[in-house]
């Protein structure tokens, strides 16, 4: 072989040698190694909205009689609530639903036995909400309406919800918080495992679910959760962070 057929041999084992040290290069740099950790955090908070409502309704074979009876229930409603110290701001009632009202009657028996639907009037029926920042005399007077039963008010009493009304800005400490812990937790795996290695820079960061349960309950769910029924509430905020290993 003579020279002149060397020359592109060694060229061309030059930039497969060069082709081939890039690549190790670039392997070496995709498999630095890296942690995975999850950071948590949890506080406990106490609710400072309620919500509640109460529900009202009467029976009458004449409609505008119905409505004419729900409208003094509700009148009578709305001056306890009053007397209760519930202020006009904090209340709103809903509109009239009136519906035709039908039972199913049953005459004779056996073979003889018919079912036949029978009117039996007008329903009308109307809700009166509170929302309010007073959550306990809210709370007391939710459980205490059912007094108006003695005046011939057929009131029916909600359950209240409890909302916290800071969640947003909390959530965004808490988040923080998580973060920093998910940091300790990876520096404590990395110095218990030995080796000189030492948690590098963060590689990626997932905030997990928020979840917003009753007090003292760890119940958690992929979507979160956001209790409203406890007036206490645990907020546990999960992230999910990884870091180079240098």
């Amino acid at each position: 072989m003579d020279r002149r057929s060397l020359v592109p041999l060694a060229a061309a084992i030059v930039i497969a040698t060069a082709v081939a040290s890039i690549a190790w290069v670039s392997v070496k740099t995709a498999s630095r190694a890296s942690i995975d950790v999850t950071g948590s955090a949890k506080r406990r908070i106490v609710s400072d909205l309620i919500e509640w409502e109460a529900g009202l309704s009467v029976r009458n074979a004449d409609r505008v009689e119905a409505s004419r009876a729900l409208k003094g229930q509700v009148e009578k409603t709305l001056a306890y609530l009053k007397a209760q110290g519930v202020k006009d701001d904090e209340i709103r009632v809903s509109s009239v639903s009136m519906d035709e009202a039908h039972e199913t009657e049953i005459v004779g028996s056996g073979e003889d036995r018919v079912e036949r639907t029978v009117r039996k009037g007008f329903d009308a029926e109307q809700s009166v909400s509170v929302r309010s920042a007073d959550v306990a005399r809210i709370e007391r007077i939710s459980r205490e309406v059912t007094r108006l039963l003695e005046d011939g008010v057929p009131v029916v009493s909600g359950q209240p919800r409890y909302f916290y009304t800071k969640l947003g800005e909390l959530k965004i400490e808490m988040l923080a918080e998580a973060s920093r812990d998910a940091r300790a937790r990876a520096v404590r795996m990395i110095e218990s495992a030995g080796g000189g290695a030492q948690v590098g820079p963060l590689v990626n960061v997932d905030m997990g679910v928020i979840n917003v349960n009753p007090a003292n309950s760890t119940s958690t769910d992929w979507q979160g959760n956001n209790d409203t029924s406890t007036l206490e509430k645990d907020i546990i905020t999960i992230v999910h962070v990884q870091y180079r290993i240098d």
